[in-house]
């Protein structure tokens, strides 16, 4: 995926972040980076030996993993737009579904994108999917909320 000099949402608004799944400060973690479109986000994926659950497949958690931090900035960055903000709120997962659909392989490169469905001002509904080798291997669906000062997240991405 060519990005003609774009910068990830992660690396642009939350440079200092250690969320496991998409902070670019948690050299441990998966530093996912994901990038705008012109109805929400795409990122791919390269998997690793360390993110299987069986030999060759893709571990459930990684996947989940995936489909929940780049639904989230999905959210976060379709909030920052319809409330006209220059920062993007601090958002975390209300709910979150996760279908499997098919095994995930190791050594796939994994295209996966996000779509914001429902808008309010404070939450955003959003629909995720994973492809491997141009086949689904799983869909999600998540509700993402705008946090409040006071709650543990709300300062999250500085």
């Amino acid at each position: 995926m060519e990005h003609q000099h774009d910068i990830s949402v992660q690396d642009q608004y939350a440079p200092n972040s250690i969320c496991f799944g998409c902070g670019p400060a948690n050299e441990k973690g998966l530093q996912i980076k994901s990038f705008r479109t012109e109805n929400g986000l795409k990122m791919e994926f390269e998997t690793k030996i360390e993110h299987q659950a069986f030999p060759g497949i893709i571990n459930g958690g990684i996947i989940s993993t995936l489909l929940d931090c780049h639904g989230n900035w999905a959210a976060t960055i379709a909030l920052m737009e319809h409330n006209k903000n220059e920062i993007p709120p601090c958002t975390v997962t209300s709910t979150f579904s996760l279908k499997l659909k098919r095994p995930t392989p190791l050594d796939s490169k994994l295209e996966i994108t996000a779509i914001v469905s429902e808008l309010n001002d404070d939450r955003a509904l959003v629909k995720m999917t994973l492809e491997a080798n141009g086949k689904i291997c799983a869909t999600g669906e998540g509700l993402f909320v705008a946090v409040k000062e006071g709650h543990p997240a709300y300062h999250r991405w500085n």
